[in-house]
């Protein structure tokens, strides 16, 4: 029996699941703010704990740490291209499944087998980073194949909705790893760290054990339920009707599409697919050297706006402005990035991607501006507070959610997997770059000024969000109601 419209509920269901990937890439990346204190004086040797004499943990060493899932990042987006197509959307997110779990109970107890517990060395730091990038790999992964695997399975009309709801799963999954280490961090208090040199500290005498020998260790291990069910829930969902067409197995794809979309609209996606796969993939430049460009500079804009250096550092930033509880403002801004995630995935099919992102650019470039030249001036702390949250705001309705959704629409079916890797993986290179030039940047000082890196920080932040505006407004094309079949014919014109 044909089924003649499309089940919606069905539709639902697998999206969540793809999206659950999207809440892990935010937990994965999140969890090491609330670990990373425990974490550092556990290698430090703690209070009163064994360690390696020849061990000298360093500020070096920790700032290593605390990235090295980045490395991991840039691994699995650049692999996930070949990886996609190779094993295709939906094996490729149950091994990301696996990395994050493995990862977890990894970083949770790296001493596992061949270590003595809770005695912090050389070898056991590399151990540990080991399974971070792996963590990270799975991040990397998801990052790419998500969005993908969405927008494949996704009617054009509501595509840039269901897209966007990736973004707010990572943004979700940021503010719920937040609170999962608040509950374990319980009635116990961070390890307060003592500089005793330059790159140099110690544990002071009184900080509590506990969060220095187990807390971090739960913080971390927490990953694994979320890891798990996710890798049993994604068993359950179809392989892309897209994916599917390239490997050969037209039956497969109807039936999905059918599913989806009705009976009658799902011959009509079908041949339009086949129509646009003519083989398993093209060469990357088969369409151009311009929609690799302009998906690269995505990312980068992406990163290169400077939001990391907010949602990495807030609370830094929001106790150099001279506020009573820095954390605080940090959950009212991830509130706040909650709500207007919800506005891009409200308006995005009304509006359009481009628009979304141009006003998003501007209102970035207005509250980067309001911090440079209100940071410092304490009479005007409020205004500087409403900048950063109109800044992060501007973020979470544009390049946020939208950024996902245009690298998952534009490019070409047959060479969507190569191109969507090379655009994530300068994504989080930027990401890199951004995250490690901020407290330098931040903390300079010009001729005795000690505000004078936050202006040029804020103000540097501020220029880039005009430019990319510009570069939306003059390059990036409108996807919105287009088949992702439309994007071959509309770049094959441009090549």
């Amino acid at each position: 029996m044909e089924q003649t419209s499309g089940s919606k509920s069905y539709l639902i269901s697998i999206v969540m699941v793809a999206v659950l990937g999207g809440l892990l890439f935010g937990y994965d990346t999140a969890v090491i703010s609330g670990a990373e204190k425990g974490l550092q004086a556990f290698f430090l040797g703690g209070v009163g704990m064994a360690s390696d004499a020849g061990f000298i943990y360093t500020d070096g060493m920790h700032g290593f740490t605390c990235a090295s899932a980045l490395i991991g990042c840039v691994i699995g987006s650049a692999l996930s291209g070949l990886l996609a197509t190779r094993l295709g959307r939906k094996r490729s997110l149950i091994l990301a499944g696996l990395l994050f779990f493995v990862s977890a109970l990894g970083s949770m107890y790296p001493e596992f087998l061949f270590f003595e517990r809770g005695v912090p060395s050389m070898s056991l730091l590399v151990v540990f980073n080991i399974y971070r990038v792996i963590g990270g790999i799975g991040v990397g992964l998801a990052s790419a194949i998500c969005p993908m695997y969405i927008a494949e399975v996704a009617p054009s009309n509501i595509r840039g909705t269901l897209v966007s709801w990736n973004q707010f799963a990572i943004i979700f999954g940021q503010l719920v790893v937040y609170f999962v280490n608040f509950l374990i961090l319980g009635e116990h208090t961070n390890p307060v760290i003592e500089q005793i040199g330059r790159g140099f500290n110690q544990v002071a005498a009184g900080s509590d054990p506990w969060t220095i020998t187990t807390g971090w260790r739960y913080m971390f291990g927490s990953e694994a339920v979320p890891a798990g069910l996710f890798v049993l829930l994604i068993c359950f969902v179809p392989e892309t009707p897209r994916y599917l067409v390239m490997v050969g197995d037209d039956k497969r794809a109807l039936s999905i599409l059918a599913r989806i979309n009705g009976s009658a609209k799902a011959q009509e996606i079908l041949s339009e697919i086949k129509n646009t796969i003519t083989e398993k993939t093209e060469k990357l430049f088969t369409y151009g050297v311009l929609v690799i460009f302009v998906g690269i500079m995505l990312s980068v804009f992406q990163q290169a706006v400077g939001i990391n250096a907010v949602l990495y550092y807030a609370p830094r930033i929001f106790d150099d402005m001279g506020m009573d509880k820095p954390m605080v403002q940090t959950v009212m801004m991830g509130i706040v990035n909650i709500l207007f995630t919800l506005v891009a995935i409200f308006t995005v099919e009304r509006w359009g991607r481009k628009p979304l992102l141009i006003y998003g650019s501007i209102g970035m470039a207005i509250g980067a501006f309001g911090v440079a030249v209100t940071f410092g001036n304490a009479s005007l702390a409020l205004v500087t507070m409403l900048s950063i949250m109109v800044y992060s705001a501007s973020f979470m309705f544009s390049w946020g959610p939208i950024c996902w959704v245009l690298i998952a629409e534009i490019f070409p079916n047959t060479i969507r997997g190569a191109a969507v890797a090379i655009a994530v993986a300068f994504q989080w290179i930027f990401n890199w770059i951004v995250s490690s030039s901020f407290v330098p940047m931040f903390n300079m000082t010009l001729d005795g000024d000690p505000h004078f890196g936050h202006w040029f920080t804020y103000g540097l932040y501020g220029a880039i969000c005009v430019v990319a505006a510009f570069f939306v407004w003059r390059f990036v094309p409108e996807t919105k109601g287009k088949t992702l079949e439309d994007m071959s014919r509309l770049w094959g014109k441009k090549a």
